[in-house]
């Protein structure tokens, strides 16, 4: 028996935009899937207290009308994301997530703007154990060509979904969490790994990745919005301090 077959916890957010510092979350889904039970599902809509752009309701159909009429307030639907999060991983029960960097760095950003302690506050050994199919197809299979999205990543590795479905937190951490078997059917290093050493071979594989695509990235004239090496959470840098003017020291 290895971690494949203890319970996991998925998690995703759907977003008013892609800035983790920035942006909000506007619906969220926490999916406790048990060996042998029928998964629970836990969503939140979010009123994210500022517009929803449209490209962001294209994506995930959450209009402003829907979000401030019957979304909740986002301190409290915040505090009980976190809190489950929190409780799940001091059990030593892994959180998964696709490109769940991004997830878990706008929920860290949401929760320092709404003054609610931090995710890694509440855990005495960090965010771990997380795991991201993202991270892990990127290093077993680096060479691979073409788009590594959910859709593209579940029909890669024979997962069904309905393509329309998908954008709903809900439906892609179900996705998600179809990934993980199927992916260790083709690659069956993943049987045996041991649940804390995957996390941090995820933290070196991320960190390979991100360095060798910035540099490509600057290669080609990109300098801004370069992906961060830290992983499972990359906070942005916070804004320096205005320097102050000495006066004449002679």
């Amino acid at each position: 028996m290895t971690w494949l077959d203890e319970t996991m916890v998925g998690f995703d957010t759907e977003t008013t935009g892609v800035s983790t510092a920035n942006d909000r979350i506007v619906t969220a889904a926490i999916i406790t899937r048990r060996a042998g039970e029928e998964p629970v599902t836990r969503t939140w809509l979010v009123n994210p207290g500022v517009e929803i752009p449209a490209r962001a309701i294209e994506v995930h159909g959450i209009t402003n009308e829907q979000a401030r009429a019957e979304g909740m307030d986002p301190k409290v639907a915040l505090e009980e994301i976190a809190a489950a999060l929190a409780a799940a991983l001091s059990a030593g029960t892994p959180v998964v997530g696709f490109n769940v960097q991004y997830d878990l760095s706008i929920l860290e950003s949401e929760l320092a703007r709404h003054g609610l302690p931090s995710l890694a506050s509440r855990l005495s050994n960090g965010i771990r154990p997380v795991i991201d199919p993202l991270v892990i197809d990127r290093f077993l299979d680096r060479y691979r060509k073409g788009s590594r999205k959910l859709i593209d990543m579940c029909r890669i590795y024979a997962v069904p979904v309905v393509a329309d479905d998908l954008h709903a937190a809900d439906a892609d951490v179900l996705a998600t969490l179809d990934l993980l078997p199927a992916m260790a059917q083709l690659h069956p290093s993943l049987h045996t790994v041991a649940l804390d050493d995957l996390h941090d071979q995820q933290i070196e594989a991320h960190r390979l990745w991100a360095t060798r695509f910035a540099a490509f990235l600057k290669s080609k004239g990109t300098t801004d919005d370069l992906p961060s090496p830290l992983w499972p959470v990359a906070l942005p840098e916070p804004e320096p301090e205005p320097e102050e003017e000495l006066g004449a020291l002679f």
